[in-house]
């Protein structure tokens, strides 16, 4: 929907009756209705209308609003439920459905019992409903409660929205705890940051505040103390030192460190965290699920190390040089000894950069598995990467959850110890993606007796969820790790190649543009201001790179930034690049919140939804917008997957994304701003990551200091981890 011009008209009241909805969405956190006041005057009303029916008379305050497109409509600000005036308004909301049990028949005939009496009559003297041909005594008590628990549902939503709460947010609160939501906000509102989805903190906190709740009360101490160990896991640690935990919770909470410990051990003997001495970190604190899925993974890790496997039952040498007189393919030394390894050890990590031949031992191990009739899994974490590892070694190849059955309306991953795979060799692509929790998920499924193989690149960036799994299995020293070094002579010929071994081994890449007349697949252009630098990047998306290289500008190409924020982060870049590739025509776009989705965006997902199929990190394209209906549909590969109004919190512009979002995928065409005003974010590990993303083409915009500082940080903060030391204690036991 077009946004409404601006109103001067002061807030005003109007009473009226609910006559239908034009537009819901599914949360009632935005409607479009036909408003009917007792003076027959038909009004288009917009807004939150949560636990509102059709037929409800309801008492609106709000403002006039012109919008250009829709006209005239009142714009809804709070509203509560008003007691019907006439006989032909009680029926039409008793049979609106707001009373389980009672429709319109039934309503007309408690009017003509009952009169303008029936409201009073139901909720003060329900043993009457009786006198109803139909009605006896059990369903007069069912009208009486759920009419009763109507009553509640409106204070409730009424005392939330005085409180601050959005009307979507409402919703989730009255869903969860029903009728007692009242009682369970005011006694602790911080349970709302544990309970329902989307609330976190900050939002609970701002509830609390209001409530007068005291800066130091106990809940709120406790609820900050798990905030910060929840920002913590989201930033990749599996648990915090007592010291810094309790540091970061005084700075959130702005109070002393000394009211602190008491209330850390409170939430352990309630087991909401656990502590344990890990230990030169001495005393360490973890959430439950963090502390459960390094030591179930420790376990069944052990556990497959310590089961053998059945013997291969052929001359694998043989083999191996039977594979590559069928494929054409020589392998390496290196190469050679990982696909042995993968075929005879219980547990192997085969890591290296771009060009060192993951992929043909991928094949290998595949064809030479089912040679020997083992049966192989092979996925990796992302749909895309998937996708890419089928088609390079022509066996199906699915992403983890989908090789675990995960079924959300089913307690998840379907396959686990109880049910394991049936597969005698495990392989997953892209390990280096894989975090704590969904590796625990794998383990788990793992039957003891196969032999699991994790392939990735240990150089780029860790998992975007909590642990470091590659990194810590192989630091356990329990498996077989094969690193790659050689880099093949087609792939040694790309300078994208060339330039991220450079990167990874702390040298600066060649910069310099190519001999005149020459072709390059990597570039360099110096901008040392950041203004100058996005004015660059928006001309190359959008003009230079389609026409010299004949690249599609949202389809083929990917700007990845270090930050979100700043002149050069994604928000700015997004809103540039949407500006120049998609500008707005009238009714084409649909507004939620700051963005504006027009049809041609591009757009990622930003987390999973199993029931719409799409998942945190993908991609697609808007290719129909309909603000009328406030609903858009977006194009993933071959799906088209319909968004509403309530749904677009999901979705993000994708024309720039984080490079951590990126891992997993790769693009045609990379551009990359690289500028000392990222120096915060300035890693070596980041940049390798950003470059390796590049297929056919990559461009860095930015200064050559910028660059030269990424190179030479090779120091990326390490994350809290003890999956390695669980391990090996695991192993000893």
């Amino acid at each position: 929907m077009a946004e409404p011009t601006p109103s001067t008209e002061a807030e005003t009241v109007v009473d009226g009756v609910v006559e239908r909805f034009v537009f819901r969405a599914e949360d009632g956190a935005f409607t479009v209705a036909r408003f009917v006041t007792p003076e027959n005057e038909h009004l288009t009303i917009v807004g939150e209308l949560v636990h509102v029916t059709e037929g409800l008379p309801l008492r609106l305050r709000g403002r006039w609003v012109d919008d250009k497109k829709w006209g005239r409509q009142f714009r809804v600000a709070t509203y509560q439920l008003r007691t019907p005036e006439t006989l032909v308004g009680i029926e039409r909301f008793l049979g609106s459905g707001i009373i389980p049990g009672v429709g319109p028949e039934l309503a007309r005939r408690l009017v003509g019992a009952f009169g303008m009496e029936t409201l009073e009559v139901i909720d003060k003297q329900p043993e009457r409903l009786k006198e109803v041909s139909g009605i006896g005594a059990g369903r007069a008590a069912k009208i009486a409660e759920a009419f009763a628990g109507q009553k509640q549902m409106q204070d409730v939503m009424v005392f939330l929205r005085g409180h601050g709460v959005s009307a979507a947010f409402a919703a989730r609160i009255v869903k969860k705890y029903g009728a007692d939501a009242i009682n369970v906000v005011r006694a602790n509102p911080y349970r709302l940051a544990q309970d329902v989805w989307g609330i976190g903190f900050r939002t609970a906190d701002g509830i609390a505040q209001k409530l007068g709740i005291a800066r130091d009360a106990p809940e709120r101490l406790e609820a900050g103390l798990l905030f910060a160990l929840e920002t913590a896991n989201e930033d990749g640690h599996m648990h915090l030192p007592d010291e810094e935990l309790l540091a970061q919770a005084a700075e959130l909470l702005g109070v002393a460190r000394e009211p602190l410990p008491p209330r850390l051990a409170a939430l352990a003997g309630r087991r909401l965290v656990v502590r344990e001495t890990l230990g030169d970190r001495g005393a360490c604190t973890s959430l439950p699920q963090a502390h459960a899925a390094e030591v179930e993974s420790a376990h069944y890790l052990a556990e497959i190390l310590n089961t053998p496997s059945s013997g291969l039952g052929l001359d694998l040498g043989a083999a191996i040089h039977a594979f590559e007189h069928v494929t054409g393919v020589t392998l390496a030394a290196q190469q050679r000894r990982a696909v042995e390894a993968a075929l005879v050890d219980k547990v192997t990590v085969i890591t290296g950069g771009p060009g060192v031949g993951k992929t043909t031992i991928v094949k290998a191990i595949v064809h030479l598995a089912r040679l020997v009739r083992r049966k192989v899994a092979l996925a990796a974490p992302t749909g895309r990467a998937a996708k890419r590892l089928g088609e390079a070694t022509l066996y199906e190849a699915m992403t983890i959850h989908r090789l675990l059955e995960y079924q959300p309306h089913e307690s998840g991953f379907q396959r686990d110890r109880a049910n394991p795979l049936d597969a005698d060799v495990v392989v997953i692509d892209e390990a280096s993606m894989v975090d704590a929790q969904l590796f625990r998920s794998l383990l788990a499924a793992t039957p003891p007796s196969a032999q699991l193989v994790l392939v990735g690149d240990i150089d780029q960036l860790p998992s975007v969820g909590a642990g470091a799994i590659l990194g810590d299995t192989i630091d356990s020293g329990a498996a077989t790790v094969i690193r790659l070094t050689e880099i093949f002579r087609q792939a040694a010929e790309s300078r994208i190649v060339v330039s991220a071994h450079d990167i990874n081994q702390g040298r600066v890449p060649q910069l310099d543009p190519p001999a005149a007349g020459a072709t390059s697949d990597f570039y360099f252009i110096a901008r040392d201001e950041p203004e100058a630098a996005r004015a660059t990047i928006i001309d190359l998306v959008a003009e230079r790179i389609p026409q010299r290289f004949g690249f599609d500008p949202i389809t083929d190409i990917q700007v990845l930034a270090p930050m979100h924020r700043g002149e050069l982060g994604t928000a700015a870049l997004n809103r540039a690049l949407q500006e120049r590739l998609t500008p707005v025509h009238e009714g084409a776009e649909l507004v939620r919140g700051e963005r504006a989705f027009r049809r041609g965006d591009k757009v990622m997902q930003l987390r999973n939804d199993y029931d719409k199929g799409v998942f945190n990190g993908d991609i697609g394209v808007i290719h129909q917008v309909h603000p009328e209906a406030a609903a858009l549909y977006v194009t993933f590969d071959d799906r088209i997957v319909t968004y509403e109004r309530g749904d677009l919190d999901q979705l993000q512009h994708a024309y720039a994304v984080s490079i951590h979002k990126s891992q997993g995928s790769e693009y045609p065409v990379v551009v990359l701003p690289i500028a000392t005003q990222h120096y915060m974010m300035l890693q070596r590990s980041l940049l390798y990551t950003a470059v390796t993303r590049g297929k056919k083409l990559v461009v860095l915009v930015g200064s050559r200091r910028a660059v030269a500082l990424a190179v030479k940080n090779a120091d990326a903060r390490r994350r809290y981890t003890w999956f390695a030391e669980r391990l090996r204690a695991a192993l000893r036991d």
